[in-house]
Order: C-alpha cells, then sequence, then structure tokens
C-alpha cells in the first residue's frame, strides 16, 4: 500500500509547475492606424508578394532572391538547427541507456591479505573478471523541468522560423524598392540627356549670335556653364544604375550583373487603395512582432528551468548483464546473471547561490522580453502609420510636382521661341532650362518615393513571406 501511495505523490508532483508564467501584455490597441483613409479591414499583408509585385521582371529577382539569397539561406539553416534541437528536447522524457563490457585483472601482492587469501582459497595468484552489462538511468520530471526544457526549445524553433519569415519580408522590400530605384534612375538618365540636347541646341543659336554681334561673350560662357551642368548628371546617372544592378545582383544571389528591365517608371501604376487592415492583425502577421511574443513565451520556459533546478531530482538507475571472475563461465546462464536498481533523490545544498542567481537573471531576463514585445508593437503600429501618410501626403506632392514641370515645360518652350525671335533675352532661356531639369528630376524622385511608400507599407504590416 505503501509503494502505490508513493507512485501517486510522485504523479501529483510530476503535474506541478514550480514557476508562473508571465502573461504577453494586452498592448489595447486602436481600432485603426491614426493615420488611416480607408476603413477595409482586410490586409494587404496576406496577399502572396507574385499577387502584390506583377510586374515579370521584378519576380524574377524576387523569386531569385528567395532561392539564392545568403542570408535568407543563412536563417533556414538556423531553423534546421533549431529543428534538432527540439527532437532532443523531445526526448527528455526517455531514459538513457548504455552497454558495456568490460573485463579485467588484478594481481595483489603475495604479503598481502588479498594475495594470501587467493592462495589459499583459490590456489591462484591473479583473479580475473569479465563483465556485460546494460545500464539505465531515468529522471522524474516532477517540478516539470523537461517540460519546460521541450516548451523552451519550441519557442526557439519557432523564433527562427519567424527570423526567416522576417528576413524574408524585408528582403523582398529590398529587391522591389533596389528595382524601383533603377526604374528612377534610368528616368533620371533620360532627362539629362533630353536636356542636354536642349541646351546643345541653345548653345548653338547663342553662338551664332555672338558671332554676328548681338551677344557677347558672357552669353556664350552661361550657356556653356548650363550645359556642363546638363552633362555631369549623365556619368553620375550612369555609375548610380551600375551601382544599384550591382546590388539587386548581389541580392539576387548572382555576381553582379545587368538587369533587364521591361517597364519606365512612368509605366508603374501606384494604388491609392491599399488597406493596411486592423492595427490587431500585426500581432499575427508580422514576423518580427510574432518573434517578440514567442521571446515571452521561451523566457518563462527558461525560468520554469532554473527554478525546478533549485528543488529535488529523483533519478532512478538499474543495471544488469552477467558477470564472472572466468572467462569460461562468463556466459553461463542464469549462474552469471546479475541485477541492481536503485533510485535517488538529490536536493542541491550548497553551490555558493548560484542556483538562485541563475532563477534572479532568467526572471530578469523575462522582464526584459515583455519590454521588447511592447516596444516591437509600438515600432509596428508606428511604421504602418508612417507608410500610410507617406503614400496620402506623396500623392498630392505629386500632383503639384507634375503641374509644376508641366509648366516650366511649356514656359522652356515659350522661351526658346521668343529667344530666336528677340523677343526674350538668353538670360531667361538658361533659368527656363535649368528650372524644368530640377523639376523633372524631383518628379521621378516623388514617383519612386510613392513606390517606395507602398512596399514599405506592405512589408510594415507582415507581406513578403507568403
Amino acid at each position: 500500500m505503501k509503494n502505490y501511495l508513493t507512485i501517486a505523490a510522485l504523479l501529483i508532483l510530476s503535474a506541478c509547475k514550480v514557476s508562473k508564467d508571465v502573461q504577453v501584455p494586452d498592448q489595447q490597441l486602436p481600432n485603426a492606424y491614426r493615420t488611416s483613409t480607408t476603413t477595409d479591414t482586410a490586409s494587404i499583408a496576406r496577399l502572396p508578394w507574385k499577387s502584390f509585385f506583377t510586374e515579370t521582371t521584378l519576380q524574377n529577382l524576387i523569386d531569385s532572391a528567395i532561392t539564392r539569397n545568403n542570408d535568407l539561406q543563412i536563417a533556414v539553416k538556423n531553423i534546421e538547427q533549431a529543428q534538432l534541437t527540439l527532437k532532443q528536447a523531445k526526448l527528455g522524457y526517455l531514459p538513457s541507456v548504455g552497454l558495456g563490457v568490460t573485463a579485467g585483472i588484478n594481481r595483489p601482492s603475495d604479503n598481502s591479505l588479498n594475495g594470501l587469501s587467493l592462495s589459499q582459497f583459490l590456489g591462484s595468484k591473479h583473479i580475473e573478471d569479465y563483465n556485460a552489462s546494460a545500464n539505465l538511468s531515468w529522471e522524474a520530471d516532477i517540478w516539470g523541468k523537461i517540460r519546460s526544457r521541450k516548451a523552451a526549445a519550441l519557442a526557439t524553433y519557432l523564433q527562427t522560423e519567424e527570423a526567416r519569415k522576417a528576413v524574408q519580408t524585408q528582403l523582398v522590400a529590398n529587391v522591389s524598392s533596389g528595382y524601383y530605384n533603377l526604374l528612377m534612375l534610368d528616368a533620371q538618365l533620360e532627362i539629362a540627356r533630353k536636356n542636354l540636347r536642349l541646351n546643345d541646341s541653345t548653345l548653338r543659336i547663342i553662338r551664332l549670335q555672338f558671332d554676328a554681334g548681338q551677344v557677347t561673350s558672357l552669353a556664350v560662357q552661361q550657356a556653356e556653364a548650363q550645359q556642363l551642368a546638363a552633362a555631369r548628371l549623365i556619368p553620375q546617372f550612369e555609375q548610380d544604375v551600375t551601382i544599384q544592378e550591382n546590388a539587386l545582383s548581389i541580392l539576387a544571389g548572382k555576381l553582379p550583373s545587368a538587369v533587364i528591365r521591361n517597364q519606365t517608371l512612368e509605366s508603374v501604376p501606384v494604388s491609392q487603395t491599399l488597406s493596411a487592415g486592423l492595427p490587431s492583425t500585426l500581432l499575427s502577421l508580422r514576423p518580427d512582432v510574432r518573434s517578440a511574443e514567442l521571446a515571452v513565451e521561451r523566457a518563462n520556459a527558461d525560468v520554469g528551468v532554473a527554478k525546478a533546478s533549485m528543488y529535488p531530482s529523483l533519478v532512478i538507475t538499474a543495471q544488469g548483464g552477467v558477470n564472472s571472475f572466468r572467462a569460461s563461465n562468463w556466459f553461463n546462464i542464469p549462474a552469471s546473471l546479475f541485477g541492481t536498481a536503485a533510485a535517488g533523490l538529490t536536493q542541491p545544498l550548497f553551490q555558493r547561490g548560484q542556483l538562485k542567481t541563475q532563477y534572479q537573471v532568467a526572471k530578469v531576463e523575462r522582464e526584459k522580453t515583455v519590454l521588447q514585445f511592447r516596444q516591437q508593437v509600438l515600432l509596428a503600429v508606428g511604421e504602418v502609420s508612417d507608410a500610410l501618410v507617406r503614400l496620402d501626403k506623396l500623392n498630392q506632392q505629386r500632383q503639384a510636382a507634375a503641374t509644376r514641370a508641366n509648366t516650366l515645360r511649356q514656359a522652356t518652350g515659350n522661351a526658346s521661341m521668343l529667344f530666336k525671335n528677340g523677343m526674350a533675352n538668353y538670360l531667361e532661356v538658361i533659368t527656363a532650362q535649368s528650372n524644368v531639369l530640377q523639376s523633372e528630376l524631383e518628379l521621378a524622385s516623388i514617383k519612386k518615393a510613392q513606390l517606395d511608400a507602398t512596399v514599405e507599407l506592405y512589408r510594415s504590416v507582415g507581406g513578403g513571406w507568403r
């Protein structure tokens, strides 16, 4: 009866957990983002990246990056490593078993008690010992230590999976932003070349007027300076194009090479109806937020392991096999069989406060993970709000910039016509050409910023890993 009571008591103890988990804090998120302009609760984060980015060249770049990018491959290897650790943790409830085979010989001194006894009773000056045995050891999970280790390993594994998703979302965003930057540089390079051709035409006219004595050398010098300013931009943009192509190639896991483009910056549409969904969806859709939440779970498990280490450990051991002091009788069954079993309850008493310190450090680490989770949620909500307001305000900026650029194009045409007819001076022409160059470059930059804002919104709401 006592044995049954003991077993029942151990089963009850094994269901105990010595530490109390800290719950993931409720952030009390708002029903909508501060700068949201739509009431649609669906989030673009649920769209696969191939549905969000539909241009073929960009899709090929992203697909190559996901397949071959080294940073993403490292994240995949981290997952494989965590999987192995998790499999090992799942085996924590199983006993450890070892096999051993030993053979030994012992020759005591003839003048020793053992030597005299051997000579008298066995007629031998040495004794042999042959042993083959299986050893079993099993620790009862009384305080949930093994269960906590398993929970920590599971949380770590899930964190590595979320880390891979986070790397992929950032990778998709980087490739997309780099591609749009390449299209912007193409547009700006063409603007610079067109403006250079316009300056060349103006310079030829001014030189003809100088030869005819209608203008001074100052007019020629200022026209030449304006032409050189436009000419300087061309190699600068060509350099930037090559550097951006190299960066995209490296992101795609390839050696630097040219990137073929099948569209222009102007042909890329900017959607005005992108929905960020509800702030509460970030908790499940954004990999970094989910990883921070899993960090709290892992910290809870680590506290459980540290706390359980301060309590007694029940270890059951058993050994059995065959043993003989003569090789000829080694496997004489059942005479050579032996077996032992034991159970030990070990309580750590004095370890200079190490176990208590480890437990206190684990609790502090858990408090840190809670704070980090809160901060990560705040940052996520802030990033989405920033992307939304950029989309809204950049659209207004682009409308104004487009109107200004169109006005300046007309002004440049009028100034050139008036100059040819002697109704405007060269300064008005040069000023008009300089203004239109800057306005068109600015318009291309704003369009690229709009595309970047759409990419950032897609990433910030958790899109890109599907």
